[in-house]
């Protein structure tokens, strides 16, 4: 029979774990996007800048205002655009500017505000000039202050004629482009996410000439279960991991990597063909896809999203290894996509999710010396809220997935961080 005292004993240890449950459950916020956050200053422009916004913690303008309107988590709310006012510019922002070559549209917007994808609000249109919503090299831009204090961003003298398009001797500078080029070349016309079925059936590298184990620019390959003429062409991919939504655990695709351009030379089966335009070696059993038609615009403008959105980063192209950092101007792969409303241009800030810490204190006293120590394990778990890292901007947008370049870097960002409406 067990005493009295035995009984008591295992009672207030299984009082105290009911209790310890109750007051993690009660102390743990969502894992994704809190309503009550206050992200960080958004960060910077090609050197990584933070925002001069404040204190650290301190909302910009928008934030405050988006956060005023009571929006929170996937809720498919309206995002009104926040005033613009004197205080939103940086304290060195340049009254001129004259745009150079090698210029994105994000760096100049860095440059004049804290917010740089509110440059819609403070650009004003040259109504005498063609294409105003375009800069090139040598345009002057200029700073004013319109009624009430409102800053105004305008171009002051252009660099280039601005003419319809007709034959020209000499070329003229292309319009500088929202985001670096470079950095999401590989992406803009190529195919990128690919579907289980498209993988199926799709042709694939199956050898290549003099006994090479991969090949580059300039080899010859051949090809299985191809149908096209002489000097057709088709993106190659190389298939990486499925892409899996965590909400659901469903896989939405299956990033693909491009390595090359087949130019068929010989039809038949196999076929062969000449590698042209190599981004990286490509391999036995890469995949032939089509070439996507549809190119992802370079001259969008940045703009916060119609609709309130909540995401994570579920892949990173390149560079992260087992770590999973991810670093300024490397593309990500986000879970959320054309059906939450994303289009080409939306930038989003990522949050770095809290850390889950022990609760080592209970009515003024320590339940336990150390996290390891006595009593410890009993003590609730409380999950710390979300801290802003940086913000992406979205160039190429799927149903389901879209595909955003790191613009900025607070902290450092992790695959698995939330993406959220700034």
């Amino acid at each position: 029979m067990v005493s009295n005292q035995v009984l008591g004993v295992r009672l207030a240890a299984a009082m105290l774990i009911l209790s310890g449950a109750l007051a993690s459950c009660a102390h743990t916020p969502p894992a994704s996007c809190p309503p009550g956050a206050a992200p960080s200053p958004a960060a910077g422009a090609a050197g990584g800048e933070a925002n001069a916004a404040g204190a650290p913690g301190e909302m910009t303008a928008t934030e405050a205002a988006i956060a005023a309107a009571g929006t929170a988590g996937n809720a498919p709310t309206t995002v009104a655009p926040a005033p613009i006012t004197a205080e939103m510019l940086k304290p060195n922002a340049p009254m001129h500017y004259t745009v150079k070559p090698g210029d994105t549209l994000w760096g100049i917007a860095s440059m004049y505000l804290k917010d740089p994808w509110l440059w819609p609000e403070v650009w004003v249109i040259n109504p005498q000039i063609p294409n105003p919503h375009l800069i090139y090299p040598g345009d002057t831009l200029a700073l004013a202050y319109g009624a009430g204090g409102v800053p105004q961003v305008s171009v002051l003298q252009p660099g280039v004629v601005r003419m319809d398009p007709r034959l020209r001797s000499e070329p003229i500078s292309s319009a500088i482009p929202t985001i670096p080029y470079s950095a999401i070349v590989a992406f803009t016309s190529r195919p990128t996410v690919a579907t289980e079925e498209e993988i199926r059936r799709a042709p694939y590298v199956l050898a290549f000439r003099d006994m090479h184990q991969a090949a580059g620019s300039g080899n010859e390959i051949y090809l299985r279960h191809l149908t096209a003429g002489q000097n057709a062409r088709f993106a190659i991919v190389h298939i990486e991991n499925p892409l899996v939504d965590p909400d659901d655990g469903k896989v939405v695709g299956y990033q693909g990597i491009y390595t090359g351009t087949a130019l068929v030379q010989r039809p038949g089966d196999p076929a062969k063909a000449l590698l042209i335009d190599s981004a990286r070696e490509t391999l036995r059993g890469d995949r032939l896809l089509t070439t996507d038609s549809s190119e992802a615009p370079l001259t969008f403008t940045p703009h916060a999203p119609a609709s309130q959105v909540c995401g994570t980063i579920i892949d990173a192209v390149d560079g992260t290894g087992d770590t999973g950092l991810v670093g300024q101007f490397e593309v990500v792969v986000i879970n959320r996509g054309k059906r939450q409303g994303l289009e080409p241009g939306n930038v989003l800030a990522i949050d770095h999710k809290g850390d889950t810490e022990r609760d080592l204190y209970r009515n003024g006293r320590e339940i336990g010396s150390n996290i390891m120590g006595p009593g410890s394990d009993f003590a609730p778990r409380v999950t710390l809220p979300n801290e802003r890292s940086g913000t992406m901007l979205v160039f190429k947008v799927f149903d389901r997935v879209s595909y955003g370049l790191v613009v900025g870097a607070d902290d450092i960002i992790y695959v698995g961080d939330v993406v959220r409406s700034p």
